[in-house]
């Protein structure tokens, strides 16, 4: 019986370990055909009927696992390591979004798991980690351009941008430190896969959350992301609806370049105001002082917002600064360039006109998907006027405006 027991015990610990990313990244998602005897399906509740759950897996196919009395269901918080201080369940307890890992033997068609025992992570529980993580990647993570890589001494030097000019940050990278970089055809941080600090490239894109040096210029990351992504400032030549897609006259490259426009792709449209103010600084920050400030940067991007309690004089729509760490914060004396950005009113594809001027944030795509809209800004005419080989966007558009860990989309 204590043998039992402690083989019960193994397969749960080791289950626990498949689950530390519950609240995270989604496993990688290779081709599949039938499940081997031995898979132990992971994913989220698609669906709940009398005692069988539909298990939509992270690998793709759908599961049924009928949930017999037998069956033990425990219940672990997010980034729990064993089942020590597992709760038992009921199956009545079980939601739709439910994150649950299945232990049991599947069927010879692959799409049945006769379940021994299943561990949850309740849709709350993700949720909630997932908001402490976002506040954790506003107050403590940096974002730039990967300058120099160096693995032997385990350090990234990233070039972080504002309106008061360029500051180098150096990121360490210990042997505890979680790499990871998005896919070339995904703005998701869900597909971003394992990395090493060997596949980082300088202008690389890449964020990074840790302790800073009280200077500002070092940190000891816990956390990385990074990614290859392209900046294109242009002029809009077609737009097809149908197809969800834009075609740009790239200024820099001279060709024109087709993007697919998804969803999760931003698009925004600055308000002339801040569109003149913003160009002001892009020119000061270029050549010299500029007219107006950060402050009034700030001011007029606040006044764009759509929010009756912008609206009112109170905070922007998101919270304030105390509610959200990094909101409405100064960037080496410049304003938040991104925060700023998030304010803007989204826009539609359909809103747009062949002729307008736009900067865009996209990925690089790959052999068989072409390349997808991060972010897409319009009503840069002042912009590209100040800064008209599109050497601001960098600036104007920080790097991190795509979806980062922990859901922190500029929404």
């Amino acid at each position: 019986m204590k043998t039992r027991h402690m083989r019960w015990l193994a397969l749960g610990t080791l289950a626990v370990l498949w689950l530390t990313d519950f609240a995270g990244p989604a496993p990688a998602r290779p081709a599949q055909s039938q499940p081997a005897q031995n898979t132990r399906p992971i994913g989220t509740i698609k669906a709940l009927a009398g005692n069988t759950i539909t298990l939509a897996s992270d690998s793709g196919p759908l599961f049924t696992v009928p949930v017999e009395s037998s069956v033990k269901i425990l219940r672990i918080e997010p980034g729990v390591k064993d089942l020590k201080n597992a709760e038992p369940l009921q199956f009545a307890d079980l939601q739709v979004g439910d994150r649950i890992l299945v232990l049991g033997t599947v069927s010879g068609d692959g799409r049945t798991v006769a379940a021994t025992s299943v561990v949850v992570m309740k849709k709350a529980d993700v949720s909630s980690k997932q908001e402490r993580e976002r506040q954790d990647w506003q107050r403590r993570g940096v974002g730039g351009l990967v300058t120099a890589v160096d693995p032997t001494a385990g350090t990234i030097t990233i070039s972080t941008q504002s309106f008061a000019g360029s500051k180098n940050v150096t990121v360490h990278v210990a042997k505890e430190t979680a790499l990871r970089r998005y896919a070339p055809d995904s703005v998701k941080f869900d597909d971003a896969k394992i990395s090493s600090i060997d596949q980082v490239k300088p202008s690389d894109q890449l964020r990074a959350r840790g302790a800073r040096s009280a200077d500002g210029n070092d940190l000891a990351a816990d956390e990385i992301v990074s990614g290859a992504f392209q900046n294109i400032p242009g002029t809009i030549v077609s737009i097809d609806g149908s197809a969800s897609s834009v075609t740009v006259a790239d200024l820099i490259t001279k060709k024109n370049v087709s993007l697919k426009v998804t969803p999760e792709s931003q698009l925004r449209k600055l308000p002339p105001q801040l569109a003149q103010i913003m160009a002001m600084r892009l020119k000061g920050a270029a050549g010299g002082p500029a007219s107006g400030s950060g402050a009034d940067a700030e001011g007029a991007a606040r006044r764009a917002d759509a929010s009756p309690a912008a609206a009112a004089g109170g905070p922007p729509a998101g919270g304030s600064g105390a509610d959200n760490p990094g909101r409405g914060r100064n960037v080496g004396g410049g304003g938040d360039l991104q925060q700023m950005l998030a304010r803007v009113p989204p826009t539609a594809l359909a809103d747009l006109q062949k002729g307008d001027a736009v900067m865009i944030v996209s990925t690089e795509g790959s052999a068989t998907s072409g390349a997808t809209v991060i972010t897409l800004l319009a009503g840069v005419e002042p912009l590209l006027a100040a800064s008209p080989n599109g050497a601001g966007q960098s600036m104007i558009l920080p790097p991190w405006s795509l979806e980062a860990p922990g859901g922190d989309t500029a929404q």
